[in-house]
């Protein structure tokens, strides 16, 4: 996936056909090519670098010196205990976080090389790229399933119906969802289950060809049936995107994510980055006490 950060919606060129693994082909049909800063064509992959993040609510830190690397294609876990900032982290990641007043962000943080806090990088363009799920499903109240699906290209200058019929398809195939839905897509998004609504959130945010997706605890709202095909699903989409999750349910974790960051919250209530390793190793040999006796549910 490819998108420049810099150019304003409106300003898109249709995106380009998908692949076969769900990515649009990075040239076809005049698709636009992810622009480093200084406008240079840049290899996408997903890769995330952060150096020295703090995250504040006015005078308020909530998230102290956080530095990692998130790797492309695997799913990684952000845990720890409650306040130590891990949705605020995950916010920051397409800007979010700035969308609460008063809040900024101190360091860097890298999409693919390309500063996201940079001066020539729109925030919206820049939510494209990088999706974001919630914790509870949000389906728009007073759309259908289709209409919710393609809701977003709609709002930057797409109307072709084949192009969003292809869409549509698409996407709820790569959500796990075009099979239950098919007959059904002028139902509202409301109509569906819960499970159901949230993988039809995970099309809404795949509709935009992003690079990322954040998820922010997806099923933790969901029952255990729901739960499980939102794992499988993460573990499809993998493949093709890089995911960041956030969750408090360390089985989760340990099935769903290839590598996990850590975080705990300082005497001066900031979350800070405890340690980051491949999953297996912080379950089973971490290098921080910390990170044993809360995976080992002695934390506290």
């Amino acid at each position: 996936m490819s998108v420049n950060l810099s150019d304003p919606p409106a300003a898109q060129t249709p995106n380009a056909p998908a692949t076969s693994g769900g990515q649009p082909s990075a040239q076809a049909d005049g698709a636009p090519t992810t622009a480093a800063p200084g406008g240079t064509a840049a290899a996408a992959s997903g890769q995330i670098e952060v150096v020295g993040l703090s995250a504040y609510y006015g005078a308020f830190r909530a998230v102290r010196d956080v530095s990692m690397t998130v790797r492309p294609n695997a799913v990684t876990a952000i845990i720890g205990p409650s306040g130590c900032g891990k949705s605020t982290f995950l916010r920051s990641l397409n800007r979010m976080h700035e969308l609460v007043p008063g809040a900024h962000i101190e360091g860097k943080l890298m999409l693919d090389g390309i500063d996201l806090y940079g001066s020539n990088v729109d925030p919206v363009q820049l939510r494209r790229v990088v999706g974001m799920v919630f914790q509870r499903p949000n389906p728009f109240p007073t759309m259908s399933i289709y209409d919710n699906v393609v809701s977003g290209l709609k709002l930057t200058g797409r109307h072709s119906r084949s192009f969003l019929d292809d869409t549509v398809e698409r996407c709820l195939t790569n959500a796990a969802l075009w099979d239950e839905v098919r007959d059904k897509l002028k139902q509202p998004g409301t109509s569906l289950s819960g499970g159901q609504q949230q993988r039809l959130c995970i099309a809404r945010a795949l509709a935009m060809d992003p690079e990322v997706l954040l998820m922010d605890e997806p099923a933790s709202a969901l029952d255990p049936v729901a739960t499980l095909r939102i794992e499988e699903l993460m573990a499809q989409l993998r493949e093709s995107y890089t995911i960041v999750i956030v969750t408090h349910n360390m089985q989760q974790a340990a099935r769903v994510s290839d590598q996990t960051a850590f975080f705990n919250m300082g005497d001066d209530r900031a979350g800070y980055l405890v340690e980051m390793a491949d999953t297996t190793t912080i379950f089973t040999n971490p290098s921080n006490q910390l990170t044993e006796d809360y995976v080992s549910g002695r934390f506290g």
